[in-house]
């Protein structure tokens, strides 16, 4: 089973794009997600971008240690600086930190999968913290991971709570590639069944218990939802 607690939704600005962060950000996804070091040429190509452009790109990211360069194959890896930067946002995101201890707990009482996600407006989530459960359960996922933010459960929690208008959500909507075809009027009625019900969390492979326990576990979620969101609302030096 899966289960999602999320971190409070904001609708995200208006932000110009600055091309030049844009194409290094890029960059860095694509070696990210490579399993093994490329060469400039191919980071070029697979950006679409031109390769002067994409060297200058590199050595700046590689001066800053966000990527190191193999001085025999002169081809690109994630650096240590990206490491360093990871662990800061890891041990410096309260919510990961207050979310952890209750996620092993669900884990481990209801024999679930937990993680714990942020949500980026309508582009992403990103998994922040995460607890697996004992048993045998297939599920892709680790801390860090990007999610589009209007999959599964936690995509209609961030429908119903982002703040966005219909509009922008039935665009998002149309634009992904979902492994099941959604009608776009019943999905958006189960946004409104979440938004009534004020639910915060959600439940995923619900087959896996019978439907009294799927109660308990989602009254439990709420009330755990609910005292997170007061720690993380409580004024900075509150004891948490």
């Amino acid at each position: 089973m899966l289960t999602a607690l999320s971190a409070p939704v904001r609708a995200a600005p208006r932000i110009r794009a600055v091309p030049a962060v844009t194409r290094a950000v890029a960059i860095l996804r694509l070696l990210g997600r490579s399993p093994e070091p490329l060469g400039v040429k191919a980071i070029a190509q697979s950006l679409d971008l031109v390769t002067s452009t994409c060297l200058h790109i590199l050595r700046a990211l590689v001066a800053e240690e966000l990527v190191k360069v193999d001085p025999v194959t002169k081809r690109y890896a994630l650096g240590m600086g990206m490491l360093l930067l990871a662990r800061s946002v890891l041990g410096r995101a309260s919510f990961a930190n207050l979310v952890q201890p209750t996620l092993d707990r669900l884990a481990r009482e209801w024999e679930v999968t937990a993680i714990g996600v942020e949500v980026g407006g309508l582009d992403h989530m990103i998994v922040l913290a995460l607890s697996r459960s004992s048993i045998p359960f297939s599920l892709h996922v680790d801390v860090g991971s990007r999610f589009p933010a209007l999959i599964s459960a936690t995509g209609r929690l961030t429908a119903a709570f982002g703040g966005h208008s219909w509009k922008e959500i039935e665009k998002r909507f149309r634009a992904l590639r979902w492994q099941r075809p959604l009608d776009f009027d019943a999905w958006r009625k189960e946004v409104e069944t979440a938004r009534h019900q004020r639910v915060r969390q959600a439940a995923g492979m619900a087959e896996q218990l019978d439907n009294a326990r799927c109660q308990a576990l989602a009254q439990e979620m709420r009330n755990e939802a609910a005292r997170v969101a007061a720690l993380l609302a409580a004024p900075a030096g509150e004891p948490r």
